[in-house]
Parts: C-alpha cells; structure tokens; sequence
C-alpha cells in the first residue's frame, strides 16, 4: 500500500514489534485520525494488548492502561477528589483516563456501570468527578480489548454502546512465516524497549484536523447513506446502521483516504471500511443467525450489488 510519509514511519516502527498486521494498524491510526475509538476483539495472546502499547510507543503521546475487573468502580477510572488536610482543601486525583492514548483492557470484565462511564468519556471528551466537569486531553483515544469467547463472569456491551465505537478490529492468527519471524524477532531482546517514537502530539492533532478537509463528493456520500439504508432493509436484519453509523463511515472514509495520501474519498475507501464500521452496529435475525450468515457477508452482498460512483463524480461535486 502507498502511505503518507508520516503515516508510513508510524506503520513502519509499530512494525518493528507487531508481525503481520499491517491493515490492523493502519485501521487504529484511521480511527485516532478520525477522532474514534477501536474495540479489539479477538482470542486471547493475538497481540491485541502489545499493539496498543506499540501504538502508544510509536506516537508520543501519554499512555494509560485499565485493567478491567468485575469490582471497578466508575471512579477508579475518572479520578477523585480527596482532601488535603495541609490545604484543607479538596484535590482532584486524576484517573487513567486522563491519558491520550488509553487501553481499556478486558472491557466486559467490568460492570455495566463502569463501562458506562468511559462510554461516556468516549462520547462526551469530558467526565464529571464530584459534579464538575473535567475536560479530557486532546487527543483522546481509547482502544478497548475484549475476548469473545469467554462468557463467564463478563457483562457483554449492550447495542448503544458497542455504537460507540468507531471501529471494531479482529487482530487474527499469524500466517505461518509470520510466527516464525515472530519467534526470532522476540528470541533474544524484547523490540518494544527499543522503540522511539516517530511522531509528536502536535503532529497528530495536525493530522486530524487535516482529515476534516478531505473532500467527500456528493456522489460518495449517496453511496455511503444506500450501504447504511441496505442495512436497514434486509430481510436478515433486524438492526441497521443508525445515522450515527452513517457518519462513522464517512469520516473513517475521510481518515483512510488521508493516511494513504489523497485528499478526496474513493468508493473503494468505503469498501475497504465497510465491516469494519458496521459489522458491529448491524445485528442479524435469529432466522440469519441459524442459516449461519455473518453480518460482513451481508455487508459484502450489498457492496457487490450497489453501483459504484464514477471517476468523474467522485472527484466532484
């Protein structure tokens, strides 16, 4: 793939680390670009928590990690106010999110209180600790961890929720190759304590601000809103995207085509984001589920069905 030469040093370091999965990576940095946050999900010891930390690494910004447990409560996240008896006034103690970069891990391990609160977080930027208001860093992106299949004594993430988030990413088995370069890579020294960073907060925040400008045509956004309508309207759902996953699609498509150097959306921008915005914002009748289809196949059938935009269109309007 052709990147954007910041983007490229950002791939290429968190590579130096994590084997094998450059469309993982490049997923994560479209969603930091964009101003979403990333759920992993997939078995445990596919690298899902080392890819968080490499990203962090690799990007100077502050790194905050959550370990979730059943007995979390939302203040262990949002930080307290405590008094100080030398003062003898109340201090605001901040919590991990106030981080730039935060790993909520094993997020269905807590209660759905505390998941609560950092959904809130992601949503809102803010948290309110002993009713004030506490305005989170900028950027703020968390990258959330969860394992599918281990159901006891977690609390799945209702519908709402898992809208949140922008993206939802499966980091997936290394090829064969991959373990083995794996194996010879982590043999002798550990790469991540070596691993400099390669771009600051302030190039960051001028990236994402740079993505708002990315031209969207009207002929990709009627493209984008009939993919979003076609969830709504199969017969296999009873679910759809709401607007919200709407303009999830459009503004990951914003991200995608910056970090691969344009500064207009293709159609095959929203292609290649599709699942990954909607796949978990898109739930599947009972009747569906049985037959055993996925929600990306739908979305794939629908992709290979509707019309693509021409050239010329993209490129105007």
């Amino acid at each position: 793939m052709s990147y954007r030469p910041a983007v490229q040093s950002i791939i290429q370091a968190i590579e130096t680390v994590i084997v094998g999965k450059e469309d993982v990576i490049a997923k994560s940095l479209t969603a930091l670009l964009a101003g979403g946050h990333v759920l992993l999900e997939d078995v445990p010891g596919v690298g899902k928590t080392m890819l968080v930390r490499t990203f962090s690494r690799a990007i100077d910004l502050e790194f905050k990690r959550v370990q979730f447990t059943p007995d979390m409560l939302p203040s262990d996240l949002t930080g307290i106010s405590m008094y100080n008896q030398k003062t003898k006034e109340f201090e605001y103690r901040p919590g991990p999110l106030m981080g730039n970069i935060v790993l909520a891990d094993e997020i269905n391990r807590t209660s759905p209180k505390t998941q609560s609160a950092l959904l809130e977080a992601m949503a809102e930027r803010s948290v309110t600790v002993d009713g004030e208001v506490k305005i989170l860093p900028s950027p703020f992106f968390v990258m959330a961890t969860q394992n599918p299949i281990e159901h006891e004594g977690t609390y799945p993430l209702p519908e709402a929720q898992l809208d949140r988030f922008l993206l939802k990413i499966e980091m997936g088995y290394p090829s064969f190759n991959e373990e083995l370069s794996l194996l010879t890579r982590f043999e002798k020294t550990e790469p991540l304590d070596a691993l400099q960073s390669v771009v600051t907060k302030q190039e960051v925040e001028q990236m994402q601000r740079e993505v708002r400008n990315v031209h969207v045509s009207s002929a990709v956004k009627q493209y984008i809103v009939r993919l979003v309508h076609e969830s709504r309207n199969d017969a296999n759902t009873y679910l759809g995207g709401s607007p919200r996953a709407t303009l999830a699609l459009m503004k990951a498509s914003q991200a995608w085509a910056y970090i691969h150097g344009r500064d207009f959306v293709l159609p095959d921008d929203v292609k290649a984001l599709a699942s990954s915005v909607l796949g978990h914002r898109v739930l599947l009748t009972a009747e569906a589920r049985y037959k055993g289809r996925t929600a990306e196949q739908l979305i794939k059938g629908w992709l290979d069905e509707m019309p693509v935009p021409m050239d010329r269109e993209v490129k105007e309007g």
